[in-house]
């Protein structure tokens, strides 16, 4: 628990001093939400969405998404660049398993993201939602279970790179596509068989039907949260497993 503990301050410490790691994580997002959620408004209304809602405001869970996704690739490009500088091959010869290695890393970006994923629920009222205490509360256990799998597939990829260029490459191939199908960009209403069932398919569909039901609970075209839940620790538990594997191979 030390080891899983430092590595975890460790990353906290990293991103205090790399305060430009949060305006790149916040920024590209809010721009994005801005620049579509406002000029879609006029012209896009989501299929199955609850009466009266704006396009801003269905995209607003999803941009939550991809604040997560962001973070995860930041936090993650970390182990990259520490077993090119040689810090990483000094904590595998340490008497410390590579599961704490990994869940130290995972558990500092999980928390770098929901910190921040918190910050973007100041700009809800303006999508025009309103949040309560338990909302809020909700809204931050699911952003930490979806932030754990992000960042746990971000350490699968990054404990198999050698570098920081075929990081973002295998990333956005990845990640990007991820969040394209998970309901956040568009509700899979009316769509070809093959995009609907990839969208069932992808793991982050779930973790979005879980935020977009903490804002609208009685919306019946949403998964129940169980399900949204359920799917999303077990992506994430898989995940993790899978980081840890890749990590026992490494040198």
């Amino acid at each position: 628990m030390l080891a899983v503990y430092t590595l975890w301050r460790r990353e906290i410490v990293r991103f205090v001093r790399q305060r430009s790691r949060l305006f790149g994580a916040l920024a590209q997002p809010v721009l994005v939400w801005l620049l579509l959620g406002g000029g879609l408004s006029a012209s896009f209304r989501p299929a199955g969405a609850p009466a009266g809602t704006t396009y801003a405001a269905y995209l607003f869970p999803g941009i939550i998404a991809l604040v997560l996704l962001f973070t995860a690739i930041f936090a993650t490009i970390s182990t990259v660049e520490d077993r090119r500088s040689g810090f990483m091959q000094g904590v595998l010869v340490a008497p410390v398993t590579r599961a704490a290695v990994v869940l130290g890393q995972a558990l500092g970006g999980t928390t770098l993201a929901v910190v921040q994923g918190a910050l973007l629920l100041v700009l809800a009222p303006f999508a025009g939602l309103g949040l309560g205490a338990a909302a809020v509360l909700g809204l931050i256990g699911v952003m930490t279970i979806v932030a754990f799998g992000l960042t746990s597939l971000g350490l699968v990829i990054a404990w198999r790179m050698e570098s920081t260029q075929g990081f973002h490459a295998i990333m956005n191939l990845v990640l990007i596509p991820m969040w394209l199908l998970s309901g956040a960009f568009f509700p899979g209403t009316g769509l070809p068989g093959p995009l609907v069932w990839a969208m069932r398919l992808d793991p982050l569909t779930y973790g979005v039907a879980a935020l977009r039901t903490c804002f609208h609970p009685q919306d019946a075209s949403l998964p129940p949260l169980a399900l949204s839940l359920g799917v999303s620790a077990a992506f994430g538990a898989l995940a993790w497993a899978v980081a840890v594997a890749t990590a026992r191979r490494s040198r």
